[in-house]
C-alpha cells in the first residue's frame, strides 16, 4: 500500500515555510523552503517542498546554476506549470538585481574593476552573448544600463544609432560599452575592436566620450581602456 502523502498544511505550524518566515526571518529558511513559498501549492503526489527539491536538482542544488536554467525548462518537472516557473524566474532575477544594486549603490566609477564587478553580476545568467552600454553622468555615476542587442553564443550586433539615441535621452556624457563572452574567453575579436571604433566616432559628434569597453565572463574581465585600446 502506498504511504499516505501529507500536505504542508498538515504540518506543525512552526514547521510550515510561511509561518516559519513570519515567526523567524527569511534567512532562517532553507533554499527549498523559500522556493516552496513561491510554488505555493503542490501537485497530486508531491507537496510544494518536494517540488522545490526537484527544482533545485535542476541547478545541481546551486542557486547560481539554477539562475541559468531556462524558464521553460523548469516546467519539465511535473507539477510546475508556466505560472510557477515564471514566478521562480522572476524571484531569481530580483535577487540578481538586488545584488547588482548593492555593488553599485550609485557610487562614482573610479576604475574598470568597479564596472566589471557590476556587469558580472548583471550578466552572469546569460548563456548567450549580449551587447550593451552603461550611461554615465558627469560625476561618473551609472545612471542607466541598457542591453542593446542579443545574439548567439559567438556573436551579436550593436547599432550605434540606438546607443546614441539612448545617450541623448538620458543626458549621458560618458558611455561604457560592454558585452559578455559566455565561452569564458576574455580577449576581444576584430569585430569587437571595429564596433568600438565605430561607436566612438558616432559619440564624438555629440560630444559624448566612450570611456571604456569591457568584456566580462565568469573567468574575469577585459578592459579596452586598461589595455590602451581607447
Amino acid at each position: 500500500m502506498q504511504a499516505q502523502k501529507y500536505s504542508i498544511k498538515d504540518w506543525d505550524a512552526k514547521d510550515q515555510p510561511r509561518e516559519k518566515l513570519l515567526s523567524k526571518s527569511p534567512s532562517a529558511l532553507t533554499n527549498y523552503e523559500l522556493l516552496a513559498i513561491l510554488i505555493n501549492k503542490g501537485s497530486r503526489g508531491k507537496n510544494a517542498i518536494e517540488l522545490a527539491i526537484d527544482i533545485l536538482k535542476l541547478g545541481n542544488n546551486n542557486l547560481d546554476q539554477l539562475g541559468r536554467v531556462p524558464v521553460l525548462h523548469l516546467t519539465s518537472i511535473k507539477g510546475i506549470g508556466k505560472a510557477k516557473a515564471i514566478a521562480i524566474a522572476a524571484a531569481l532575477e530580483l535577487g540578481r538585481r538586488r545584488h547588482g544594486s548593492s555593488l553599485l549603490k550609485k557610487k562614482r566609477v573610479e576604475k574598470s574593476l568597479d564596472v566589471a564587478k557590476y556587469l558580472q553580476t548583471q550578466l552572469r545568467d546569460h548563456n548567450h552573448e549580449v551587447f550593451g552600454a552603461l550611461y554615465l553622468s558627469r560625476s561618473n555615476k551609472i545612471d542607466h544600463l541598457q542591453v542593446l542587442s542579443e545574439g548567439g553564443v559567438t556573436s551579436t550586433i550593436a547599432d550605434p544609432r540606438v546607443i546614441m539615441r539612448r545617450a541623448l535621452e538620458t543626458n549621458a556624457v560618458k558611455i561604457v560599452l560592454f558585452h559578455n563572452h559566455p565561452s569564458g574567453s576574455l580577449y576581444p575579436s576584430r569585430a569587437d575592436e571595429e564596433i568600438t571604433t565605430k561607436i566612438q566616432g558616432a559619440a564624438r559628434l555629440f560630444d559624448i566620450k566612450v570611456v571604456d569597453h569591457i568584456i566580462v565572463s565568469n573567468e574575469g574581465y577585459y578592459s579596452f581602456a586598461d589595455e590602451g585600446l581607447l
